[in-house]
Order: C-alpha cells, then sequence, then structure tokens
C-alpha cells in the first residue's frame, strides 16, 4: 500500500538562520503576549517580531559564552543573526515590507528556533533552557499557523505574479534583488508546507530548488534523504512515477531500510505496470495507437482573448498589468480642479481624475495629509484584528483565506482628523455621511489580497447590513495610505481597469444604480502585495439620507 510521507520532527534538524530578519531594535513589549499570534495577517504586527529576535540573539550570544566549547552550532546561529541585523539595520520597514523577508521571519521563529529550544534542552543547561522557554509569555511569537501562512502567501505571489521559483529563492522578485538568497532548508520548509496543505504542484518545485540548493551548500542545511522523501511522492502525486521511483530508488541507496521508501516502491512498480498493460491494449483489446496529447505544462498554457478569459486569470493578467485599457478609451478621460458648488471648495478645489467613465470611477489626489494619515495608522494599529467578511446566508461577519489582512474601525469624534477625513468624504461625494459606516482602516499581511467581491449587498444576501438599519452600501471611497512598490493595484476585471496604490489618493465610485440595484460592474478585487506594506482606509457610504442627494434616474441603470 502506498504510504504517504508523515510530518518529521521539528528536532531533526537545525535550519541555518542566514536568512533572519536582523533589523534594529523596536520596543520590548510591556506585558505578556497572549493567543494567537497571526502576525502574517498584517505587516504592522509582525514589527513585534523583530524585538523578538533581537533578545534571542543576546540570549544566545550569552549562552555561547558560557558553554562555547558544547555548543558550536548555536555560536553559528548568533554570528549569522548578529551579521544580518547589522546589513538590515539602514531601513527596517523597506526589509520587514520584502515577502521573502517576511517568511523568513515567520519561519526563524517557529521551525528554526524549535530545533534551538531542543538544542538547549540538554541536561547541563536546564536552567538555561527554562529562562530561554519563558520568553514564550513575555515576547511575541508567530504560530505554527503564521509559517503555512507566510508559506501560502508567497505560492500565492508566485502564481499570481509568475515569478520563477529559481529567481525567488534567489531573492529576487521581478527582477529586483530585495534579500539575501534563501538556504536549502528555506526551500525545504516551503515545500512541505506545500506538501501539508496537499499542495503537491509547488511541493515538487520548491523541493527541487532545495534538492538544487543542497548540492551547492558547503554547509548543509538539510538532509538529502529528507527532500528526495518529500519530492517523490509529491512527483508522484503530479502523475510522473518513473520520475518518482528513481528518485525512491536514490533515497533507499541512501537508507536503505526506509520503511516508506520500500513500501512505496513496490506500489510505484506496480503502478508502472498496471499503465504499460493499459497502454498496449485499447479498450476493444487491440494495440492503442492514437497519440496521447499531454497537458499543457504552467508556462505553456496559451492565453486566450482577454474577452474570454475567466474571472480568476482575468484578475491575474490586470495585477501583473498585462490587461490595459485601450488608446480609445483612455483617451476619453480626462482630469480637472472641481468646486462641485461647495463653497469651501471654491477656495480649496479638489484634483479629480477619471479612471472610469462608466461607472464612473474617480481618483482625487492629495485628499489626505501626511498627518491624518499618520493619525489614522497610530489610531488603528492597537486595535487591528483578522479582516472579516460577511457570510451571504446568515450575515454574520467571519475570516475567509481569500480576504488577508487586518483592520480597525475609527469613529469620527476620536480625534479631528478623522472628523476633517469624513467631512472630505461629502465634499468629493455631494452625499451625507450621518448613515455611513465607521472609517474602516486596513493594512495588508504577507501576500495581502482580497478576491474579487462586491462591496454592495445582492438581492439573496438579505442580512447584509440589517443590523445598520441604513440600506445598501450606495458608494465607495477608498483612501490609499501608502505607496506600494510592487502588487496591492485595485482591480476591476469587468471593466478591464487598475487603480495603483498612491499615498494620499482616494478613490470613489457609486456601487448602486440610481434606481437601487447594485452595479454588477463594479466588482472589485486587492491584488496581492508583492513588496511594500499597504495601507488603505474605507468610508462606505449608505442610502438612508441620501434621497435628495442622488434622485433617482428615468431610466433603469442611469448611472
Amino acid at each position: 500500500m502506498l504510504q504517504l510521507k508523515q510530518e518529521p520532527s521539528a528536532t531533526k534538524f537545525i535550519m541555518k538562520a542566514s536568512l533572519v530578519l536582523t533589523l534594529t531594535m523596536v520596543f520590548l513589549l510591556g506585558r505578556p503576549f497572549l493567543g494567537k499570534a497571526e502576525v502574517y495577517t498584517a505587516l504592522v504586527d509582525m514589527e513585534g517580531l523583530l524585538e523578538t529576535e533581537r533578545v534571542l540573539a543576546q540570549t544566545l550570544s550569552t549562552l555561547i559564552k558560557a558553554q562555547e566549547e558544547t555548543l558550536n552550532k548555536l555560536k553559528r546561529f548568533q554570528a549569522d543573526l548578529a551579521r544580518e541585523h547589522e546589513k538590515a539595520s539602514q531601513d527596517v520597514q523597506t526589509y520587514l515590507s520584502n515577502p521573502i523577508n517576511a517568511y523568513t521571519l515567520v519561519k526563524h521563529l517557529t521551525t528554526d528556533w524549535k530545533g534551538i529550544e531542543n538544542l538547549l534542552a540538554d541536561n547541563k543547561m536546564k536552567e538555561f533552557y527554562s529562562n530561554v522557554t519563558n520568553y514564550h509569555s513575555v515576547l511575541k511569537f508567530p504560530t505554527d499557523e503564521d509559517l503555512n501562512g507566510a508559506a501560502v502567501a508567497l505560492m500565492r505571489l508566485q502564481d499570481t505574479y509568475k515569478l520563477d521559483t529559481s529567481a525567488v529563492a534567489r531573492g529576487l522578485i521581478n527582477g529586483i534583488q530585495y534579500s539575501t538568497a534563501l538556504t536549502a532548508g528555506d526551500c525545504f520548509e516551503l515545500g512541505r508546507q506545500s506538501y501539508n496543505n496537499k499542495d503537491f504542484y509547488h511541493t515538487v518545485q520548491w523541493m527541487t530548488e532545495a534538492l538544487q540548493r543542497f548540492n551547492e551548500e558547503a554547509n548543509k542545511t538539510i538532509t538529502k534523504a529528507d527532500i528526495l522523501e518529500y519530492l517523490a511522492f509529491s512527483t508522484y502525486m503530479e502523475g510522473n512515477v518513473h520520475s518518482a521511483l528513481e528518485m525512491t530508488d536514490e533515497l533507499l541507496t541512501l537508507v536503505p531500510n526506509h520503511s516508506r521508501a520500500i513500501g512505496n516502491r513496490v506500489y510505484y512498480l506496480q503502478d508502472i505496470s498496471q499503465k504499460d498493460l493499459q497502454r498496449k491494449r485499447g479498450e476493444d483489446g487491440q494495440l492503442d495507437t492514437s497519440p496521447h496529447a499531454q497537458p499543457l505544462t504552467f508556462s505553456e498554457k496559451k492565453l486566450g482573448d482577454v474577452d474570454e478569459l475567466p474571472e480568476r486569470e482575468l484578475y491575474e493578467r490586470l495585477c501583473r498589468g498585462e490587461v490595459k485599457m485601450s488608446p480609445a478609451k483612455e483617451a476619453k478621460l480626462k482630469c480637472r480642479y472641481v468646486h462641485h458648488n461647495n463653497p469651501f471648495l471654491f477656495l480649496a478645489r479638489l484634483k479629480e481624475e477619471e479612471a472610469f467613465l462608466s461607472p464612473r470611477i474617480l481618483l482625487y489626489h492629495n485628499i489626505l495629509a501626511d498627518s491624518e494619515i499618520e493619525t489614522i495608522k497610530r489610531l488603528a494599529q492597537p486595535r487591528l484584528k483578522r479582516a472579516t467578511v460577511q457570510n451571504y446566508k446568515t450575515g454574520e461577519l467571519e475570516t475567509a483565506s481569500y480576504r488577508i489582512s487586518k483592520s480597525a474601525w475609527l469613529r469620527e469624534e476620536e480625534h479631528p482628523h478623522i472628523a476633517a477625513v469624513v467631512k472630505r468624504v461629502e465634499d468629493l461625494s455631494g452625499l451625507t455621511c450621518d448613515t455611513a459606516e465607521e472609517l474602516q482602516v486596513v493594512n495588508y499581511g504577507i501576500g495581502g489580497h482580497y478576491e474579487p467581491h462586491f462591496d454592495f449587498a445582492r438581492r439573496g444576501e438579505q442580512n447584509a447590513f440589517k443590523s445598520l438599519g441604513t440600506g445598501n452600501r450606495i458608494a465607495t471611497t477608498l483612501f490609499y495610505m501608502s505607496d506600494v512598490p510592487q502588487g496591492g493595484a485595485t482591480v476591476f476585471p469587468h471593466l478591464r481597469a487598475a487603480l495603483y496604490p498612491t499615498k494620499g489618493t482616494a478613490a470613489f465610485w457609486f456601487n448602486l444604480h440610481r434606481n437601487g440595484e447594485g452595479d454588477y460592474r463594479t466588482r472589485h478585487a486587492a491584488c496581492p502585495v508583492l513588496t511594500g506594506s499597504k495601507w488603505v482606509s474605507n468610508k462606505w457610504l449608505h442610502e438612508r439620507g441620501q434621497e435628495f442627494k442622488r434622485r433617482c434616474g428615468l431610466t433603469e441603470h442611469e448611472d
């Protein structure tokens, strides 16, 4: 019977820590950290991990001085960590916003640090080990869920932006060198996380890369047998039984008594015999001479016409910038200074740019001051919680894998800056915010994204916004509170349109036609953040109170 690879003990190996995030000190947490870390869902939450990293470096340095004759492995670990801290201390935000660095930070404080803790568990160091393990109660540590979430985020970025596995492993993102190369152990852990998620496609990619790096490494960070065990079975699951057999044979030369490999080899041979027999005979018992069409590989898949693409592929192509607005449509878009007949705006006109004409999507540039942005972020940061979506059946809020971010809600009476921003929403929209939702502030996590969705509630979603009693979301104002070097665009698949984050800019559009029906063309998505930290805030305006500010139209779908 075919045997699946079981999870190896975390103590079986100690990963080399050459890619540990080594950044400058932030601040020591003033109280114990309790509960799940879930740091991968917001980059701002990962800043606390840097202090954990610093404390662990100091602790290991002290231990090495006291036990140097028995702690050579720890000494290398500390030396690498100190060197990386010195290297990365120039720019904390830039280094942290790199998804590869973010992944390795989480990996270091889960898989790698567990190996270190087990090394410290030696009887001669019980007292020191006790002190180290107590750090979990006073410092922020990521969980295994964070490690898996960070790994999945890298896979998402890899797929969405078609990043080459080998390039990512070298620290290259879209041709730009952002970080140090990954070790064989780092690549192995990415493959292992994919394997645990039954994602054999990415397991093969990253285990293959791990094997290549293993062959190049002087100081091994993983064993070849571990790589081959995962790689062989995942290769089989991807349909290549002959390669799986070859890898299993190689594994058995390294570990002749490997029980799972022995069992799997028998199964692979049986599978090959059955397939050989099937190839020799067709259904009528005659020789099968028809050619077997091979499925296209990932890189060989041909892209169809844009209008024929499924939404998912169109969404990803928009994220990559491969779909552009036609020159004819773009030529009709205008920029202008506007006052909307508002007395105040006659003195301080808004910089309005048309991003799309129907539905009308507008950009307002320099709408937020840096001081306002910093206030909003400062007030929101302590309250950030995993962003939720509304269950269309129950109306209840719940987390979802297709929305990776953390959010907080701010009331306008909390600070004059928030009140000023809300008043500005009224000025640019011509609507009232009396029935609007509170200002939602969002920070996206590693590879943070929000897949295609509507802001308004559709006919079948009767429980949505029911508790508010203010009707449907008539309009959206989306404030960009940070620049994003790569990725993070807001895309509208139906419109083939994309908005790119620019700090201080706001996007505005109506979600409903004038007759109150949802405008399905406004379905949009937040592309994964490739590099950088993405901060946005949303102000959703509702129908009630807008009756005389946005009157009903004379036609069914009048914008």
